[in-house]
């Protein structure tokens, strides 16, 4: 059984920094393609950053210079370092990612997400 879990989220002002955590644990072979999502109240979940397994990065515009997404393979973990928050980042901070547990059987999996708000 596969668990992801988002920890680092909280209130920040703008301008200010957040890293968010995402843990996967469990039975894993190995841990493919993470992503980051995030759901700001009334808005549809958007695609914030990936990380693939040859730690190749893509981001949405609206984050790109300020977020840094990364990963500790070892650890099986991924974090999504926020830099020069602004109220639009917002959001519930979901972590996604494509996880083997064995060399041939994958699924993917959704973590329960944590909150970020930007406010002064």
């Amino acid at each position: 059984q596969v668990q992801l879990v988002e920890s680092g989220g909280g209130l920040v002002q703008p301008g200010g920094s957040l890293r968010l955590s995402c843990a996967a644990s469990g039975s894993i072979f190995s841990i493919n393609a993470m992503r980051w999502y995030r759901q700001a109240p009334g808005k549809e979940r958007e695609l914030v950053a990936v990380i693939t397994s040859d730690e190749s990065t893509n981001y949405a515009d609206s984050v790109k210079g300020r977020f840094i997404i990364s990963r500790d393979n070892a650890k099986n973990t991924g974090y999504l370092q926020m830099n020069r928050l602004i109220p639009e980042d917002t959001a519930v901070y979901y972590c996604h990612a494509v996880i083997y547990t064995t060399r041939a059987n994958y699924m993917r999996y959704w973590g329960k997400g944590t909150l970020v708000t930007v406010s002064s």
